[in-house]
């Protein structure tokens, strides 16, 4: 007799043997046994998650009989029966598998519609069980609607798929759809344990979890998995043979790295890696596996309750908790799960690697010097005294502040302050109450009280970022811009002639920027000579054009163009006019007195650029 695979061998037949879909297994059963029945079923879910196995055992409570022959629909087909058998087997004549990854056509949906209108001929009901359904073309689809909304009371669609979001909207509203979930590894490997058991295979729990991680959720990988290192170990399942089946890497490395970045031994990454090399494991399958330990020291750093697993290595994970920050591990998780992005852009997988793991490093604080906080506050908060401390420290040095030069720096000048005797040197709290960017007015040496000493203090430079005020655009920036425009008599003429052609939309697009470019500077008859600051414009007919367009406005005129510096043009009196306006609205407003009020008692300043005239 041929071996048959495991994966087809423990594959569920009945709803109690259905591993990690209780809600869909609940769900079902209850409709059984209450008779509510929908006439179409969705499974969807990824691959090897149960959605063929389910719609196996659906069909066969749906035709049981039982072993007298008398039973009806129930929760728990008996499989003893010819229709549980036959179903088991894949003869029965009315359950109807139908794959639409290779016949998803109209014509082989129509095949399948036209046996729906024949009664079942052995069992209680028809079933039909369209798997990868979202392979169907549209015009399938359309095809098995009407009979999807409203089949015969004797037919029941079942249809399976990987990708819901290629179904239409049209065919799910017409189901009851069941989501079947992914598979912790914990009930993979709980499953696994039981078949090896009935299998009489060996197995060490920590090959099982490394099949169980390897499978993804899927207990059909899991399944194939376990046949192969069945194979690969020689009829036992030991945790080093997987390892080198799964190209794994052995924790002891993953721990080693991560000790290394916590410890900043950059050495010791890079051997790490060169031994990762050696021994030809996975650089992708060592970042997956830091990810998944990064993740759960997270949470231990989190919680500190958190309850653990009975994973051996959980010790370890709480020393490695305690000796890496909590920011880096954060950090250390991102850089690992997108840095296996970066795997195949490297010059091989190993100095991408190396790289993704140095890049901690990079951003490593050096040790005994503490991050800095940077904060929007130039100067720090000053240092309050301790209860029962003088202020007064009569024997301190004298106090100086210091500033890094910032280009264009200011000269730095040193200014004497006579201070009183009876107050001692000048305290943090003394510092803080006076203005850093203000600097007092030289005093001789002589000049101060009696018996009192002098304390040098150096200005700080800093750099004039003040943007101008808009009294000061209005007084100096628009006069600046004066000159940009001279007004003709030939200018005026040429811009109403424009205007009144952008008015009446005799021009357009590239004719139009001519229009409103160009400057008219002679007039000789019919022959009108325009001088335009690029070239550009004059390209192509629309010279033509725009001779054509001043024609239709009465102006039968010749138009000639030549190069030259622009001074007077219609888009040049609309910008001059726009600066006025806007000149005019920031005068308003800087007299208006709740804004002088609000300026002066409240040191509110005026954005620039943020005043618009109205209209605009």
């Amino acid at each position: 007799m041929s071996y048959v695979v495991l994966a087809r061998k423990y594959r569920p037949r009945h709803f109690a043997e259905m591993v990690g879909q209780s809600h869909v297994v609940q769900a079902l059963t209850n409709a059984l046994i209450s008779q509510r029945l929908h006439h179409a079923y969705l499974f969807t879910g990824t691959r090897g998650v149960g959605k063929t196995t389910v719609s196996r055992i659906l069909a066969k409570s749906l035709n049981c009989v039982g072993p007298d022959g008398q039973g009806g629909i129930t929760a728990e087909p008996c499989g003893v029966c010819e229709a549980c058998k036959d179903i088991d087997a894949g003869r029965f004549v009315d359950y109807t598998e139908l794959d639409a990854a290779s016949n998803r056509g109209v014509d082989e949906v129509q095949a399948l519609l036209e046996q729906a209108v024949y009664k079942p001929v052995q069992g209680r009901f028809k079933v039909f069980m369209i798997d990868e359904v979202h392979m169907l073309t549209n015009t399938a689809f359309n095809a098995m609607l009407k009979t999807l909304e409203e089949p015969p009371e004797y037919l029941k669609f079942v249809l399976a798929t990987t990708d819901p979001q290629k179904v239409p909207v049209t065919v799910l509203s017409r189901c009851l759809q069941f989501n079947l979930r992914p598979m912790a590894p914990e009930t993979v490997q709980e499953h696994l344990a039981r078949v090896l058991q009935s299998e009489s295979v060996a197995a060490e729990p920590m090959a099982l979890r490394l099949i169980a991680r390897a499978a993804r959720g899927s207990m059909r990988d899991a399944l194939s998995l376990t046949d192969q290192a069945i194979a690969f170990g020689g009829g036992q399942l030991l945790e080093v043979a997987v390892r080198q089946m799964l190209g794994a890497v052995d924790r002891t490395h993953v721990f080693r790295l991560i000790e290394a970045l916590a410890q900043g031994d950059g050495a010791a990454v890079v051997e790490s890696v060169d031994t990762l090399r050696m021994h030809g494991l996975s650089a992708t399958s060592t970042l997956e596996d830091m990810t998944g330990l990064l993740q759960r020291m997270a949470v231990l750093q989190a919680v500190a309750h958190a309850h653990g697993s009975d994973d051996p290595d959980e010790a370890r994970l709480a020393q490695l908790a305690a000796l890496m920050p909590a920011d880096e591990t954060q950090l250390l998780y991102s850089l690992c799960l997108h840095g296996r992005a970066e795997l195949g852009l490297a010059p091989d997988e190993y100095a991408g690697l190396t790289m993704v793991l140095l890049r901690l490093l990079a951003f490593k604080p050096a040790p005994g010097v503490p991050a800095e906080k940077k904060t929007l506050n130039s100067v720090s908060e000053p240092v309050r005294p301790e209860p029962g401390t003088s202020q007064r420290a009569t024997a301190s040095p004298p106090v100086t502040v210091v500033a890094k030069p910032v280009e264009p720096a200011v000269p730095v000048s040193e200014v004497l302050l006579p201070v009183p005797s009876d107050a001692g040197s000048l305290t943090d709290v003394d510092l803080a109450t006076q203005s850093p960017w203000k600097t007092a007015p030289a005093a001789p040496p002589s000049g101060g009280a009696a018996g009192g000493s002098m304390v040098q203090v150096l200005s700080i430079p800093v750099r004039d970022l003040q943007a101008p005020s808009p009294a000061g655009r209005l007084q100096g920036g628009a006069a600046g811009r004066q000159g940009e425009l001279q007004p003709t008599e030939q200018g005026t003429f040429w811009n109403d002639t424009v205007q009144a052609l952008v008015r009446s939309e005799l021009v357009t697009a590239l004719v139009r920027e001519l229009a409103l470019q160009s400057q008219l500077v002679d007039r000789d008859g019919d022959l009108w000579t325009l001088q335009v600051q690029h070239e550009s414009l004059g390209q192509g007919n629309t010279r033509e054009r725009l001779e054509a367009a001043l024609a239709r406005q009465g102006h039968a005129v010749r138009l000639a163009l030549r190069s030259g510096r622009v001074t007077d043009s219609p888009a040049l009196r609309a910008a001059a006019l726009s600066r006025r306006r806007q000149d005019e609205a920031e005068r308003l407003i800087l007299a208006d007195p709740f804004v002088q009020d609000m300026m002066r008692d409240f040191g509110g300043k005026i954005v620039p650029g943020t005043l618009r005239p109205d209209g605009e």
